[in-house]
């Protein structure tokens, strides 16, 4: 496999790992991108972005990066705080009131940021279109009762942080989530990110599809049986509810709209330098950063079924949590996406990485080939 782009020569154990991963058949194409002290060791692509194999990944080439979007939300809803719009600590029915209705008028902002809100997935059947119209979801969201107290424990919210979080930024930015996003947070840091995707890139756009024969961890396969056997569970509820959740990555409807979730398209380097510019401060300030970074809920997630740790927005290191750990050190903080694409800050060694692939695997959390490149990368610098 030819790889492309950049590497520093004391990172060439990094670029020969990273082109290990092609030895696999089933890898169709990926990036990595790590930054230390604000400069660029690693830039490297290769491999193939078409569903046909036909397209080579290009250096411009970008993909859904899933749940790697949850970072960027939280962190421009963290702005508005620093601008004195937002309270986190305040009830999301001062921003929503709406959403007071059904038991949450106590629920706050903070909650919703760290899976502790009660509200990973909505009960009530949705048709598949609703995954599309803003304020069917927005409804139906204001209207769930939580499926437990707020505050007394943490599920994930796969994909409804994004109506969650996004509503009350386009309530209080006065603008669609994604553009909020935009102006915020890509825009200053010169990052090819985006949430809401104009028709006009889609040619640039990695295919996505999973790998098979790969049965995942133990996480992985204790949440696929759930999902299996019981389909009115809340971890079954929360990622096929609506059903086209799962089947909507490639789809241009997905692509168009502003999920911020979920469906942030962009590459390894803006995730990198997303996390180089939290690192240098261009994003938030210390104390934001602080609470950012913050542990606010650890232990079993009622919806992964797996031990889980989150900040506000993001996911914190578990040194002793295989499928947790992002390999580098104990203050690393960032978020997976489904299928593989990481990106992540290790403040200790003022470093950021990111690492995509449109080839899905099927973990839970961190994927072994993002945690594979980390350990080389840290071998280097040592």
């Amino acid at each position: 496999m030819q790889i492309q782009g950049y590497f520093d020569l004391r990172f060439e154990a990094a670029k020969e790992a990273f082109a290990a991963l092609f030895d696999d058949p089933q890898e169709r194409g990926a990036a990595l991108c790590v930054q230390v002290g604000g400069e660029t060791v690693l830039d490297l692509w290769a491999g193939i972005s078409d569903k046909d194999g036909q397209q080579a990944w290009d250096s411009d080439t970008i993909l859904n990066l899933f749940s790697c979007t949850k970072t960027f939300t939280a962190v421009t809803l963290l702005q508005l705080v620093g601008e004195g719009k937002v309270d986190l600590d305040a009830p999301v029915a001062r921003y929503w009131p709406e959403f007071a209705a059904a038991g949450k008028a106590r629920i706050t902002v903070r909650q919703l940021l760290c899976h502790r809100a009660g509200l990973p997935a909505i009960r009530a059947a949705l048709p598949a279109e609703a995954l599309y119209d803003w304020s069917t979801m927005v409804e139906a969201l204001a209207n769930e009762e939580p499926w437990w107290t707020p505050g007394e424990a943490h599920g994930y919210a796969p994909i409804t942080y994004g109506w969650l979080v996004g509503e009350i930024l386009r309530r209080v930015d006065g603008c669609g989530p994604g553009e909020s996003i935009v102006a915020r947070v890509v825009k200053p840091l010169g990052l090819d990110f985006h949430v809401g995707l104009a028709d006009s890139e889609f040619h640039r756009v990695a295919h996505i599809a999973r790998a098979k024969g790969n049965l995942g961890d133990a996480a992985a396969q204790r949440l696929l049986k759930c999902m299996m056997t019981d389909p009115t569970s809340l971890s079954t509820r929360a990622f096929t509810n609506p059903p086209s959740i799962m089947t909507s990555t490639n789809k241009p409807e997905w692509r168009r709209m502003q999920q911020p979730a979920a469906n942030g398209h962009g590459n390894a380097r803006s995730l990198a330098g997303f996390y180089a510019g939290l690192l240098d401060g261009q994003l938030l300030d210390s104390e934001l950063l602080g609470e950012l970074t913050r542990e606010h809920s650890r232990g079993e997630d009622l919806t992964l079924l797996t031990q889980t740790r989150f900040g506000l927005g993001c996911m914190l290191e578990q040194e002793n949590v295989p499928n947790a750990s992002y390999g580098l050190g104990r203050y690393a903080f960032g978020h997976p996406g489904a299928g593989g694409s990481t990106g992540f800050a290790d403040p200790e060694r003022d470093l950021a990485f990111g690492f995509v692939t449109n080839t899905l695997g099927p973990y839970v959390l961190m994927d072994p080939r993002a945690q594979k490149l980390a350990a080389v990368v840290k071998a280097c610098l040592e």
